[in-house]
């Protein structure tokens, strides 16, 4: 059996672009890579299980009017989700042409290991928060569980008409270990970010797991600040 790697076949398990230098061995090998073996040579081949063109992830939204979830706007995921997350950060910024917000982005791979990012803004941030918090107390973090996001029905009332939105609720259980080490895995090797969401102005309140390369933030790293933090106010 093979315990190390060449350039190509670490191109084949990877895409061009995400190439990384890794030597693959049973002691060090990414728990990302799944074994196989070559039919017309019988040699061990190995394959990355995600799928992830850098700083582009596929686009789920959260469609807070009428409280699904979908697809980059067209294909429709259900008033729930659930995914171990591959990283994430919540920030203050002015994106996506609606004015400074405060915004949680999580990224995570979903049932096909396509890495997915998804944002939320408002009352939900503070929902996020309040699940932070008590996993940073029992030394956890998010990517060390499988979180389920639900839209919740919301309602106001003003000058006698009844409107009807939907906030995020957060909360989750315990997650495969096997299925956690490969997130942390390719979080460490590769960098976990979506470019339409980043201005390098952000005021970044946590982060974990994101990364933007070098020569795509000529402002160099921002700091990441203490997990937890206060919590915020809606935006």
């Amino acid at each position: 059996m093979a315990t190390a790697t060449t350039k190509q076949a670490v191109a084949q398990a990877v895409p061009v672009a995400q190439a990384a230098e890794l030597t693959i061995n049973p002691n060090t090998r990414p728990a990302y890579l799944v074994a196989g073996v070559d039919e017309s040579t019988g040699e061990e081949t190995w394959t990355n299980r995600f799928r992830y063109l850098p700083g582009h992830p596929r686009q789920v939204r959260f469609d807070a009017k009428a409280g699904q979830f979908n697809i980059g706007g067209t294909v429709p995921l259900g008033s729930s989700l659930s995914f171990i997350p591959l990283a994430w950060r919540v920030f203050q910024d002015d994106i996506l042409n609606m004015g400074r917000k405060l915004w949680a982005e999580l990224f995570f791979a979903d049932d096909k290991g396509a890495v997915c990012a998804v944002l939320f803004h408002g009352y939900s941030v503070e929902n996020l928060y309040r699940l932070i918090e008590p996993l940073f107390y029992d030394d956890l973090t998010l990517a060390d569980v499988t979180v389920k996001v639900t839209a919740e029905k919301k309602q106001t009332t003003k000058d006698g008409k009844t409107a009807t939105y939907y906030i995020a609720q957060f909360s989750y259980e315990a997650a495969d270990a096997a299925q956690v080490a490969a997130r942390r895995d390719y979080a460490r090797d590769f960098p976990i970010w979506r470019a339409e969401t980043y201005t390098g102005a952000a005021d970044m309140r946590i982060q974990h797991g994101y990364t933007v390369p070098a020569e795509d933030d000529p402002q160099g790293p921002e700091p990441a600040a203490a997990e937890p933090a206060t919590l915020p106010q809606a935006a």
